[in-house]
Formats: structure tokens, sequence, C-alpha cells
């Protein structure tokens, strides 16, 4: 091949990769960004809420947060006649996640609702249930092994790694759920407040953990976030969902060390506010 011939096929890759970049680019200028799975990580301070919406509009919110102001995170992503949510799942009982929820029920029609049916003692676990049985949501209990299939977009329960409906903890993390998002080559990785003790056994069980993308368990807690579980999942970015100068020095600096020193982009609701990732199943982009 001779030089003219090598600067023909160099040329024409770089308009191919150049084409892609302005189409996505094109996408959401023209604000079609509909046509993707758009998965958003609210900033609500300290707490987790993650919010799913496929290319026909259904719609999946995962966790609360701990206020009422998922409320308003939501009405920026939904248009104002629409009223309803598909699903809302909360990974367990503790007040950062589940608190925003009863808001979100008391504001929004909630068709279903999904737990992993472990027992609250708070107050804020009290209203949670009490708004569900005044929503008329159907009830699902996730169990490890499971499968949520809307259309293209699959989630997998991780765990917990036990059955927990009907029983009492002393600490919700160890029932926390863990779910993988699929959605054709991407990948999502949805830890709740899972513990290092729940990513060895994750690993010991050969679960599929490989993501490109990991919401980091417990908003930064040390108590999370292995070298062990990082190898695994192999993320390219790492979410993690933290309240602006908290009072728990969330995230710690040893798990920020150990994404630096795997070389894994930080993104951090308490920097930049939402993060929202949009996917056409082939790549993703952030916004």
């Amino acid at each position: 091949m001779n030089a003219n011939s090598r600067k023909f096929i160099i040329g024409i890759i770089a308009t191919f990769l150049c084409f892609n970049v302005l189409a996505w680019i094109a996408v959401f200028q023209i604000g079609e960004a509909s046509q993707f799975l758009k998965v958003v990580f609210f900033d609500v301070g300290q707490g987790d809420s993650i919010f799913i919406e496929t290319p026909k509009k259904t719609q999946i919110l995962i966790d609360g947060g701990p206020s009422g102001r998922v409320v308003e995170k939501l009405g920026n992503e939904l248009p104002f006649s629409d009223r309803s949510i598909d699903l809302v799942i909360a990974t367990h009982p503790d007040s950062d996640h589940i608190s925003g929820l009863v808001e979100v029920l008391k504001s929004y029609q909630v068709d279903s609702v999904a737990t992993t049916g472990v027992k609250g003692s708070t107050a804020e676990f009290d209203e949670f249930v009490f708004e569900v049985e005044k929503n008329k949501a159907n009830k699902i209990i996730l169990k490890k092994r499971q499968k949520i299939s809307i259309g293209n977009l699959f989630i997998y329960v991780l765990a917990p790694l036990e059955d927990f409906e009907g029983k009492t903890v002393k600490d919700y993390n160890t029932s926390s759920l863990v779910l993988k998002a699929v959605y054709g080559n991407n990948s999502f990785l949805l830890t709740g407040d899972a513990s290092v003790s729940i990513e060895k056994k994750l690993i010991e069980e050969g679960s599929d953990v490989l993501s490109q993308v990991l919401k980091i368990g417990h908003h930064g807690s040390k108590t999370s976030t292995s070298d062990l579980f990082l190898e695994k999942v192999s993320p390219e970015i790492a979410v993690i969902q933290v309240g602006k100068d908290n009072r728990y020095g969330h995230p710690s600096p040893e798990v920020l060390e150990r994404l630096e020193k795997y070389g894994i982009i930080i993104s951090r609701t308490d920097q930049q506010g939402d993060i929202k990732f949009f996917s056409n199943g082939f790549s993703f982009i952030q916004n």
C-alpha cells in the first residue's frame, strides 16, 4: 500500500469518527435525546436517587434520597402533565434512600414498588409503607437472580445474597439491593449501600459485576469499594452520590485514592449536580 492510499484510508476513518461525534452532539442540540436510554444520578444531597427512562418512556426511580428534593428533580425530567412513574425501587430502608420516596408516592401515581421485603423500624419506613398502600401500587419483592425486562433494558438483581422478605435486620446495608442495568453494550452497576463483605461474596460467587459505570457504594464510605471489587467491575466512570460538606466526610480519601489508582473517571453530585448518561445501546455519553 503506497503513502497516498494510506492517507486516503486514514482520511475515511477520521471522517467517520468525526461524523459520529458530530451526530451525538447534534442529537442533544436539537433535543432528540429521547431516542436513547437516559440514566440520571440526581443530586439530592447526602443520599441516593437514580432515574432511568427508556426510549419508549418507561420510567424507573431507584431510591429517593433523604428529602422531598427528588420531586423537584423529577419535575425537571418529566413533562408537567406526566404525573405517573412505572416502577419505584427502594434498595433498603435507610432514610437517605427512602425518605424522598414518601414524597414521590404522594406526588405521583406509581404503578409498581419493588423492595427486598425487609422490615424497617423507623417512622420514615412506616410512612413509606402507608403511602405504597394508599397509592395502590403493585408490590414486588426482589431477590437474587431475578431479572426485570423492559424492552431492551434488563435489570439484574445481584444482591441481597439472602432472602430478607419479612425479616428484621440490625444493619439495613446488609439487605441492600445491588442491581446491574444493561442496555445493549452499556452497563451500569448500582450498588446501594453494599459493604466490602457483600462485594467480596459477589465476586466469590462469580456474579457478573463487569460494568462501564459504577455507582459507588455507600456514598464513598471506606466500608465499600475495595480494590478487588474495582478490579472485577473495571468501570470507566465512577459516580459518587454525596452531599456537599456532609458530616460523614464522604467520599473517603481512601476510596478516592483507589479510584485514581485505577484511572477511573470520578463524577460527584456534590461537585457537578445531576449526572446524566445517554445510551443508544452501542455507546454512551455523559452530559
